[in-house]
């Protein structure tokens, strides 16, 4: 399965857990989502391409990235804790674990 394809079923698990939790949202609240999961995805993407990519990247540089990243994730969907395990959390682990070689 492609990254993107992957990346896609994620953004759009994370989009139906949002309107679950939101009983009658709007056209435009659906589209501000829509756009905010849309930022996630690609910020998440950007930093697993940089930690993957990045040879000369810390196992502690790398672990900063992604603390941030879940920082900055947390801000566009405040609450949203379990959706962010549950989705980007694993995935984090597996590059960190097949990068680092750690268990």
């Amino acid at each position: 399965m492609a990254a993107s394809q992957l990346s896609g079923g994620a953004s759009l698990v994370f989009i139906i857990i949002l309107l679950v939790a939101t009983p009658a949202a709007t056209p435009e609240e659906i589209a501000d989502e829509a756009r905010k999961v849309r930022r996630l995805q690609l910020m998440m993407d950007l930093v697993m391409s940089v930690i993957s990519q990045n040879d000369a990247m810390s196992i502690e540089e790398a672990s900063e990235l992604i603390a941030s990243a879940r920082r900055a994730a947390l801000n566009l969907f405040p609450g949203k804790e379990l959706a962010y395990d549950l989705i980007y959390r694993p995935r984090f682990q597996r590059l960190m674990a097949e990068k680092y070689r750690i268990q």
